[in-house]
C-alpha cells in the first residue's frame, strides 16, 4: 500500500493525539453526568438512537474558578483564550470543547455546567418537551442562542445554537441582520449549480458570497453557505437522510459533523481553494498519496466556525511538493479517481455537491444501527485507538450520456466501462462514519490512500 505524507512545509499540523487532555475531559464529563440524571438520560439516548457519544456534541463545559483546576488544565495544554467577556481555555493541538469559567454560586457552592450543541435550538426544545417551559436566550436565527434547561447538584445543562460565533456573550443583532441572514442561506439553498463553463458557476457562488459577506460577515455567511451545502448532499444521499432523521428524533441535526469533502477537476481546484478562502477558511495540511497514487489533497479550516474541509484533486509527481492549492493546475492526459468521479458527475462546488459528510459518532454503534436500517458500510480504511473511520456503501447516481460518449471519445474511459455508466450509473457520495479518540485532530495517512482507490468508479466498471 502506498504510503502517505504531509508536505515538508506543513510540520505544524502533524497533529497528535492528547490522551492527558482527554482523561482530564473525560473525568470532568462523567463527574456531571454522575450528578446530573436529564443528562445521564441524554447520553443513553444519543447512543441508543443515533449511534453518538454524549462528547460529540459538547459545545463547552463550564467549570467552577477553582485555582488548582485551572492549573491542571493549563497541565494538559489548555491556553488562555483571548475572550474578552470571561475566561475561557481553548485546547489548541486536540478536538477538544472549550472550557468556560464561572464565579456562579448556588447555596455557596460553585457551580459547573455541561453545553450541548445543536443545529436548531427551537427544535430541540419543541421535542423534548420544553418549548412551553424555557425561554432561550437570544433572538432566533441569530448567531448565537442559548437555554438553560435545569441545573441538578450544582450543574446546569445548557443547549447552544451557533452560527458563526465562538464566543459566549450574547451578541447584539439587529432584526434586519438576522433577517438577511436567512435570506442569504435561501439564496445558498437554491443557487444555480448548473453551467455550460464552470467558470461561471465559481463566479455566480463567489458573487453570492461577497453578498453575504458585507451583510452579515464571512464567519455567519460561511456557517450559512455549509448548512446549505449539507442540505444538497444530503437530498442526493440515503444514507445521510437515515442518519439525519435519526439525529432529528432527539432535535440535535448535523451539529456532530467533523469535515466536508469536495473533490475538484484539477483545471478547477484553484477556484475551489479561492472560493472556500472567500468564505474565511485558511489552508492546513497537504496530503499527497506518493508516486503511484495520482492524487493529493489540501485540508482548510474556518475556526470561528468550527467547519473542517478535505478537498481532493489528481495530482502529478512533481505536483505535490508544492503549494498546489494556489498554483493552477493544468489537464493531464490521463483522469485519476478525482478526476474521473469529477468527469462523471460534476464539480462538487457546483452540481455534483460533496463527496462525503464525515460525523463524529460511536463507530460500531452506528455502524450497527446504519446496518438494521438497510445502511451498509464498506470496510473501515482507519482503525487505530485513536481514530476509526468508514465509509456507508456509496449512492450511485446516473451519469450523462454525453459525459459518457466525451469521456470515450477521449479514451478516458473503455468501451466495457462506457457500457457499464450508461446502465448501472456510477457511485456517487457516501456519508462517513467517524470516532475520534484522544481528542486527535488529523487524518489516517495511509487510509485515505486506501479509500480513494476503492472509490474509482472503474473498479465497479
Amino acid at each position: 500500500m502506498t504510503s502517505l505524507a504531509t508536505s515538508r512545509t506543513d510540520k505544524s499540523f502533524q497533529w497528535l493525539p492528547q490522551p492527558a487532555a482527554a482523561a482530564f475531559v473525560d473525568r470532568l464529563l462523567a463527574g456531571y453526568v454522575e450528578r446530573h440524571p436529564r443528562l445521564r438520560e441524554l447520553g443513553n439516548e444519543m447512543l441508543a438512537q443515533t449511534g453518538t457519544r454524549l462528547v460529540d456534541w459538547l459545545d463547552h463545559l463550564v467549570i467552577p474558578s477553582d485555582d488548582s483546576l485551572a492549573v491542571e488544565t493549563l497541565h494538559v495544554g489548555y491556553e488562555v483564550a483571548d475572550d474578552l467577556e470571561t475566561t475561557v481555555f481553548r485546547h489548541v493541538e486536540g478536538m477538544f470543547p472549550p472550557l468556560v469559567v464561572s464565579d456562579r454560586r448556588l447555596h455557596g457552592e460553585l457551580t459547573a455546567g455541561v453545553a450541548i450543541k445543536v443545529e436548531r435550538l427551537d427544535q430541540f426544545l419543541q421535542i423534548h418537551g420544553l418549548a412551553d417551559k424555557i425561554v432561550p436566550t437570544g433572538a432566533a436565527g441569530g448567531k448565537f442562542r442559548t437555554a438553560l434547561v435545569d441545573a441538578i447538584d450544582h450543574v446546569s445543562l445548557w443547549i447552544v445554537e451557533r452560527h458563526g460565533f465562538a464566543g459566549f456573550a450574547l451578541p447584539l443583532e439587529s432584526a434586519e441582520r438576522i433577517a438577511a441572514a436567512e435570506a442569504h442561506f435561501q439564496q445558498f439553498q437554491s443557487r444555480r449549480r448548473e453551467f455550460g463553463d464552470p467558470a461561471d458557476g465559481f463566479l455566480y457562488a463567489q458573487h453570492l458570497i461577497q453578498a453575504a459577506q458585507r451583510e452579515i460577515g464571512v464567519d455567519w455567511a460561511a456557517d450559512r453557505f455549509f448548512a446549505a451545502e449539507r442540505e444538497y448532499w444530503q437530498s442526493r444521499n440515503r444514507a445521510a437522510q437515515v442518519q439525519y432523521a435519526r439525529q432529528q428524533r432527539l432535535g440535535l441535526g448535523w451539529a456532530n459533523h467533523d469535515h466536508h469533502t469536495f473533490r475538484s477537476s484539477r483545471r478547477w481546484f484553484f477556484d475551489l481553494i479561492a472560493s472556500l478562502e472567500l468564505l474565511g477558511f485558511q489552508c492546513r495540511e497537504r496530503f499527497y498519496a506518493g508516486r503511484e497514487a495520482g492524487w493529493g489533497a489540501q485540508v482548510l479550516e474556518q475556526r470561528t466556525c468550527g467547519l473542517c474541509v478535505f478537498a481532493d484533486v489528481d495530482l502529478s509527481p512533481d505536483e505535490v511538493a508544492g503549494d498546489f492549492a494556489h498554483q493552477p493546475l493544468g489537464e493531464r492526459g490521463v483522469l485519476g479517481t478525482v478526476g474521473l468521479w469529477c468527469a462523471l458527475h460534476g464539480e462538487a462546488f457546483l452540481e455534483a455537491g460533496m463527496h462525503h459528510l464525515e460525523a463524529q459518532f460511536s463507530f460500531d454503534s452506528a455502524r450497527e444501527q446504519l446496518q438494521q436500517a438497510d445502511v451498509k458500510s464498506m470496510a473501515p480504511f482507519t482503525d487505530l485507538p485513536y481514530l476509526r473511520q468508514a465509509f456507508t456503501a456509496g449512492e450511485r447516481w446516473p451519469v450523462r450520456t454525453q459525459r459518457i460518449d466525451r469521456l470515450l471519445a477521449d479514451s478516458k474511459i473503455t468501451p466495457e466501462q462506457a457500457h457499464k455508466f450508461r446502465r448501472e450509473g456510477a457511485i456517487g457520495s457516501h456519508l462517513e462514519v467517524l470516532e475520534r479518540g484522544d481528542g486527535y485532530k488529523g487524518f489516517n495517512q495511509t487510509g485515505i490512500s486506501d479509500i480513494i482507490g476503492r472509490t474509482d468508479p472503474r473498479r465497479e466498471a
